[in-house]
């Protein structure tokens, strides 16, 4: 495929703001586990950097990326920030160890989080702040309630949601404007369709993570149609996804300059509708429980 720039796929809507359509998610810009530096700093930081001369402003990251090795490493590479780059980070689940996760949205620990992702991110407000996971330990009002205070007080620009139901949307935007939600979403993996057209509907953006089939099946349609358009898997995934809806911002990571350059190339990739309709009507088989 020519090169292209993130600009190629148009621009969504988070409030105010206006960010190209294909974004970086930087989960890995960290060890493995998604724990401690990455193997190779040097091409992280050039990643960042290369992402930015491309087009992409919108970056999405969490303070428990590494933990905050993903934060430092944005600011190490990026601050001062061009004036239209918008960093998104997300607090309210917590890494302690490589391959672990827990849960943490309590009002005192996301203040504490929203505090040290500013620190880290050298901003003194965070254009969208993302409860990372609801805790079921934890009223979800109350954590959205304490991201409308931290909004209030200028920490934050606009909060928003990742992992979450129709449910939980509908109660948070009876608190505080979301600008967008952010869950796993791809053309084999069509769960949260009903949630989607939802956000379409409302104009909330939508930001898939697991752009990729994830089973055999769907990693075999993926080849051959790529194979099809002359691109990678991975480009025929994201352009599906630019195509499904207008509010969708897909976030690409990778540590990888030359896979950077790759994936921003699908922000030009249009694909015929023959073939978006049979990604479209791909079924993916029913897990094995057992």
């Amino acid at each position: 495929m020519p090169s292209s720039t993130a600009a190629a796929a148009g621009t969504v809507s988070l409030g105010k703001l206006t960010v190209n359509r294909l974004g970086y998610g930087a989960m890995r810009i960290t060890g493995k586990g998604v724990w401690g530096p990455p193997a190779d700093r040097d091409a992280c930081i050039a990643t960042l950097r290369r992402a930015v001369e491309l087009g992409v402003n919108f970056i999405d990251t969490a303070d428990s990326y590494g933990p905050y090795v993903s934060e430092e490493l944005i600011a190490e590479a990026l601050h001062p920030y061009p004036a239209d780059l918008v960093v998104a980070t997300k607090g309210g689940w917590q890494r302690v160890g490589p391959g672990q996760w827990i849960h943490n949205a309590s009002p005192n620990h996301l203040r504490e989080a929203v505090e040290g992702s500013l620190k880290r991110l050298r901003l003194d407000r965070i254009a969208v702040y993302q409860l990372h996971i609801p805790d079921p330990a934890v009223s979800f009002d109350a954590s959205m309630e304490c991201l409308a205070q931290l909004r209030s007080e200028g920490k934050i620009q606009y909060a928003a949601l990742s992992n979450v139901t129709l449910e939980h949307l509908e109660r948070a935007r009876k608190i505080v404007p979301i600008v967008s939600v952010q869950n796993r979403y791809s053309f084999a993996d069509r769960e949260w369709d009903y949630l989607l057209d939802h956000c379409e509907k409302h104009g909330i953006a939508f930001i898939p993570w697991a752009p990729l089939g994830q089973n055999r099946q769907a990693n075999d349609l993926l080849t051959r149609i790529a194979g099809e358009v002359d691109a990678t898997p991975m480009q025929v995934a994201l352009a599906w996804l630019l195509s499904r809806s207008r509010i969708m911002l897909p976030i690409p990571g990778t540590s990888s300059v030359a896979h950077l350059e790759e994936n921003i190339a699908s922000a030009s990739l249009k694909l015929p509708d023959h073939l978006f309709e049979e990604l479209s009507s791909f079924e993916a088989p029913p897990a094995v429980l057992r």
